[in-house]
């Protein structure tokens, strides 16, 4: 597969451009400036890859259904990020399609520490019918960056998606194909007293089906298990918070667990 790595800036000039076969990587040695962006394109959709737009985010794995567009983010735009992330003269991108025996394992199939708002072809993908306030420390993409600290709450390592007090808040996770899950893994925001919690959640999922999930008050991770389902996306909602006073539940992070299913698909084998 062709790949195509590029920088440009707010006008959509490049800065730095990378072209290879299967893999690529781009050094760049000049500062970020507001209006940057970074551009992947492939020469074909439906591919799994290892892709990294900043060395301090390191790689995630990714289902791509065609080119993406990545912003460079800054100001209250990156306060969910480590500090380290696209900072100084130096940075290294890259990006390879990936193996099949590194796809077809058993695995989170809902962590991407790239996902933004706008990036609709890189999956998984989250969506919500809410944010608090519109601010960075409760997008919705907090719930799938991997970082599951949960005993505080605002910039990193502490971001969360906040619901904004809303009792119909809901959350759709897409994974742009068919997959197997068996497991389902939430890290709910634990900064009590500041914090409320969810006693019970639903699931809803696209194959038609739902499940119900109850927890307690706890820092620790809650987990359900159920029968394989084949489902391209499923949501959680129905969400019912506790009597103590806080109006604040919030979620950390979710995980789901399972495996692909197999079907046409490029990979490097």
């Amino acid at each position: 597969m062709d790949l195509c790595m590029k920088i440009l800036d707010s006008a959509m000039n490049i800065k730095a451009l990378s072209k290879g076969n299967d893999e690529i990587s781009l050094v760049y040695d000049q500062e970020y400036v507001p209006g940057d962006r970074i551009i992947l394109e492939t020469s074909g959709e439906n591919a799994f890859v290892w892709l990294q737009m900043d060395d301090a985010l390191g790689r995630a794995l990714v289902y791509l259904t065609g080119s993406v567009e990545y912003i460079v983010p800054f100001g209250e735009k990156r306060v969910n990020l480590s500090p380290k992330v696209f900072c100084g003269n130096r940075h290294l991108l890259y990006v390879r399609l990936a193996k099949t025996y590194e796809i077809d394992g058993y695995r989170n199939l809902a962590v991407n520490v790239y996902d933004q708002h706008q990036m609709t072809d890189c999956y998984p993908h989250a969506v919500a019918n809410v944010e608090t306030r519109g601010e960075t420390v409760f997008a919705v993409q907090n719930a799938i960056d991997g970082v599951v600290v949960n005993n505080c709450h605002g910039e990193w390592p502490y971001q969360s998606w906040g619901i904004d007090r809303k009792d119909d808040a809901r959350i759709k996770l897409e994974f742009g194909r068919t997959v197997e899950i068996d497991r389902i893994v939430l890290y709910t925001r634990a900064d009590f007293p500041h914090d409320n919690w969810w006693k019970r959640v639903n699931f809803t999922f696209s194959d038609g089906s739902e499940l119900e999930m109850k927890m307690e008050k706890s820092a620790l991770p809650h987990t359900i298990e159920f029968p394989p389902k084949q489902v391209c996306w499923l949501e959680m909602n129905h969400m019912i918070k506790s009597e103590d006073p806080s109006p604040f539940p919030a979620l950390s992070q979710i995980e789901v667990y399972g495996r692909e299913v197999l079907k046409e698909r490029t990979v490097r084998k």
